[in-house]
Parts: C-alpha cells; structure tokens; sequence
C-alpha cells in the first residue's frame, strides 16, 4: 500500500509516520527545503514512542522517498492525504492538481481543522476531510466527513493502522472535537487578558484535574458520574440552571491586539521557552504512551482502539535461530524500559518473560476463557540469565520450549533474542491450580491436549542453563 502526503509540516509529517511505522510505503511532498530534516526528526520521534503502544511487534516499516513533484507522489497511491496551510485557495489549488494526476481509486482527505467538504470541492476536486490530532502517530482520533462511500472506504484502512475514525452525521465549520477546543480557547484567552490567570495557571487547571478524567470518559460519562447514583438526569437538574448564568464569554473574543500577543507569548515563554519543541515533543510521546497504555490494560477509552490493533497485528513470522520452538514475543524494546545505563533495565527482561509464559498459555488452551472457567497456572519460580544488552529500538524475540509438561508441572525455557544474539534466558516453574480450591490441580482436558502438542519439545535437549542456580557453571 501507498500514501502520499502532501505537505509535510507538523500534520502532513505524523501521517506520514503512522503510515510509515504500519508497513505503507510513503512519498512526501513539500516544497520547503526543510521538508527533509524536519520529516526526519518527527519520524525519530514516531520510531521512539510508537511501538512502545503495543506488546507486539508493527509490521516492517515502509519505504519513505521525498518526491520532486506533486505528481510524482501521488501516482500509484492508494491514499492521498492534503496537509497544506489552512488557506482555502490554496486547498483548491493542491487538491485540483491532486485529482488531475492521483488514481481515480485513491482515497483522497484533507487533514483541514475548520473547512467542510463542501468547501473543499466546490471546483471539482473529490475529497473528503481526514483530520486528526497531533501527534497524528499516536492519537488515534481521525474525524471523517464527506461522501458516504470514500468515508466508509477510508474508515476501513484507518483502523488497520491503529485508528478511530469517527464519521460526522453532518458537516459544520470546525467538525466536533476543535468546535469543543475553540470554546475552551475562547475562554482561556480572556482570563488571561482579564489578569485572572496565567497561561501555566490553565495549563495546571486541565492537567491536574478534569483533563485526566476527559482521557478515559470523555464529557457525558464525567458528567453522568457527577450526577451521583441518580445519573446523568439529576445532574441535568441540578446543574443545568448555572447554563444561563453568565460565567463564561463564549460568543465573544478578546482584540489580539500587540500588548495581548505580548503577554501570552510572555507567559508562554516563562512557562516552557526553556525546553526545546523536540524536548517538549519527547516528553509529550512518553506521557502519552504511559496514559494510552494504562488505557489499553483497563479496556478504557483510547486504549480499546490500541487493544483492537495489537490483536489484529500479524503474528510474529518465525524465530531467529529454532524453527521447532514457537515465538511467544515479537516486539521493539520502547524507551520507557531502559535505565540510566541506556540498556533495558532487569525488571523488563522478567516482564519479557511473563508475556513468553502468557502467550504459551494460550497456545495450550489455558487462555482468558480457561482462566473464566476457574482453571490456571501459577508462577512458583523463575529464574534468569542475562547475555548481552538490550537497548531501546532493539527488536526483542523470545522462542519458548517446554522442558516439562506433563501432570501439574509445567517447566518452560524462554530464550529472548536480539536478532541472531541470545540476550537472555529465563527458566519458568508453574503449577496448575484450581481457582476454586487454590489447591494445585490436574489440567482439564483442553489444556491436556495443547500440552500434547508440544510433547516433541520433551524429547529435545535440555537446554543449556536450564536447570542452574545463581553462581553454577554449565
């Protein structure tokens, strides 16, 4: 598959990213003799935080070329995706050239925040409004709008790359989520011209208290809890009055006169001008990976769309070494898990691990609805082996053979691999259990013949360390 990506500023550069990271290939065209630079320190940026959403691997990453001509970007391309500056003349231009030259097959959206898709074909072009959230790479929100059957189509190939796309009933000026920004925006700047707060002081109001709620409930569900055990409606009741009290100037805007711009951009500047945008950047990814997958753990928000994605994602293709054992982990080794020394720090290695001992759990059948039916292993023992280094980046696979299997022991051998390098191994001791009972178990009879399965894993060679204590030899 192919995207082309016109226009590669702060938008047009996080498409090209998600594209990117999800296996498309990518021609980017822009004009600014930066494009090139900028392009790749945004992807520095998506290859460091991207994969550290998910506990398995993305698929290989896609061909990026620069084009020379709009032309040349967009032929072949499945998907078209217009991110030039919010100028409507310019828009006609771009798109007019896009459905001159494009595939008449091509998905073609505009990343515009405010404009409708009225607006955009009223010469003639065939488009629809594709817009997303910065980073483009991360937040999966995409809002479509525009003819039913280009939407549809696009809403497909959106989720395969870890999307939401949320499809308008009606087009209006600025969509849903910025008509929602734009009113906080509105509000923001008169108490700062008013002297009631300052631009850290908001910053502080949202992050501390209701922006972390938004995260996982959005705005109805905050409320409908608000309302106590007699929901959304008595909320409604209590609440609703203070609609007609005059706190807030939604309607009106403060002049952007000098001393205005001035002042904000002083606060600004005292607030953050000490940290470089990629610093900020940075920090803004980490925090969103942490957030999105603690969302993802809890079934919450956006982190449904992440589990939806991971479990759609290939398989892992085969180990490096042993064809004959399965690979129970494929993954990048994500920034959050390494330490002061720039290598994966130990605890990690262990979690690598866990996850070996999950994913063969639910290749012999003792997975999610197994555990339901009041049946599971216990971990009684591990034990670990550090080889070679794991750095950030690095892409992390673990082979597991059983060396134990039969009656209430299973033994397990992870090898955790760094290509063709052995990294670490981690010997694992688990005992079945009934839940009921938490006394130690026969395995049903589903989990009997998974472990029957893998019975040639017994007839192997005892791998080497398996079986050591701390300190032994061999």
């Amino acid at each position: 598959m192919k995207a082309a990506i016109i226009g590669g500023g702060v938008i047009g550069g996080g498409w090209a990213a998600r594209f990117l990271l999800n296996g498309w290939d990518v021609a980017l065209f822009d004009p600014d003799p930066e494009a090139e630079r900028k392009m790749a320190e945004v992807l520095a940026n998506a290859r460091r935080s991207l994969p550290a959403l998910y506990d398995k691997a993305l698929p290989r990453e896609g061909r990026l070329t620069h084009a020379g001509t709009l032309a040349e970007a967009v032929a072949g391309a499945d998907w078209v995706q217009e991110s030039v500056p919010e100028r409507l003349e310019l828009k006609h231009k771009v798109l007019a050239e896009v459905a001159a030259t494009a595939p008449s097959a091509s998905i073609v959206g505009s990343s515009t925040s405010g404009f409708k898709p009225s607006e955009l074909t009223a010469e003639g072009a065939n488009c629809i409004v594709a817009h997303p959230f910065n980073p483009v790479y991360l937040l999966p929100l995409v809002e479509l709008v525009g003819e039913a059957e280009m939407c549809a189509r696009a809403a497909g190939l959106l989720r395969r790359i870890g999307m939401f796309p949320l499809t308008l009933r009606k087009e209006i000026d600025a969509h849903i989520a910025d008509r929602f920004l734009e009113a906080v925006w509105r509000e923001a700047l008169w108490l700062v011209k008013d002297g009631i707060a300052t631009t850290e002081e908001i910053d502080e109001a949202i992050r501390m208290g209701f922006g972390l709620r938004w995260a996982q409930m959005g705005l109805f569900e905050t409320y409908r809890i608000a309302g106590g055990e007699a929901g959304m409606r008595h909320f409604l009741a209590q609440f609703g009055p203070a609609l007609k009290w005059p706190w807030t100037k939604l309607m009106d805007v403060p002049d952007f006169t000098p001393e205005l711009v001035d002042l904000i951009a002083g606060q600004s500047d005292a607030q953050s001008g000490h940290l470089g945008i990629r610093d900020l950047e940075r920090r803004r990814d980490d925090n969103l990976v942490s957030l999105l997958r603690a969302l993802k753990r809890e079934g919450q928000g956006a982190g449904t769309v992440l589990a939806d994605h991971e479990a759609a994602l290939a398989p892992a293709a085969g180990p490096p070494v042993t064809s004959d054992l399965p690979v129970t982990v494929d993954r990048l080794v994500p920034q959050t898990w390494t330490d002061y020394n720039g290598h994966m720090n130990e605890v990690h290695y262990l979690e690598a691990g866990s996850q070996a001992t999950d994913r063969f759990m639910e290749l012999i059948g003792a997975d999610a609805a197994y555990i339901a039916g009041g049946q599971s292993y216990f971990t009684i023992e591990n034990h670990l082996r550090y080889l070679d280094e794991l750095h950030a980046g690095d892409r992390l696979t673990v082979t597991t053979q059983m060396i134990e299997g039969r009656g209430r022991k299973l033994r397990l051998f992870h090898r955790m691999w760094r290509g063709e390098a052995l990294a670490a191994t981690m010997e694992s001791m688990l005992l079945h259990v009934d839940l009921g009972t938490r006394r130690s178990s026969e395995p049903g009879p589903v989990v009997a013949e998974g472990l029957a399965r893998y019975a040639a894993h017994l007839e192997m060679d005892l791998p080497e360390g398996a079986g050591r204590g701390i300190g032994q030899r061999g």
